[in-house]
């Protein structure tokens, strides 16, 4: 009979944002939140992904979801943002760069 190593039998920890990404993600969040246009956000660590939620209410579906996929980092790149209907808007290696989905000159939000 085989012994499994310590490590061998713990769970693998869940993917989670870094203070860093979170600092960029709230930085862009804040503004739309200043503007009235959302209302409440979710944080989700699973076991392949973190995903952060935008909701316009907290009742409702989120109308957006910032995901970092750690597995895709040398292909499409590890973020993306994903709309409500599951449409990806931007994809990319780098999260500041996947954010500027909503800059101002390009994104509006339509009730």
């Amino acid at each position: 009979m085989q012994s499994l190593s310590p490590s061998a039998k713990r769970k693998p920890e869940p993917v989670m944002w870094t203070r860093r990404e979170l600092d960029a993600i709230l930085r862009v969040y804040g503004r739309f939140v200043a503007q009235g246009e959302w209302k409440d956000y979710a944080i989700d660590g699973l076991r392949t992904e973190a995903v952060f939620s935008i909701f316009r209410r907290h009742s409702e579906m989120p109308m957006y979801s910032v995901i970092k996929t750690p597995a895709d980092a040398n292909r499409q790149g590890q973020f993306k943002v994903v709309a409500m209907a599951g449409q990806i808007l931007k994809r990319g290696h780098d999260l500041t760069q996947v954010m500027s989905v909503f800059d101002k000159k390009k994104f509006q939000v339509i009730d």
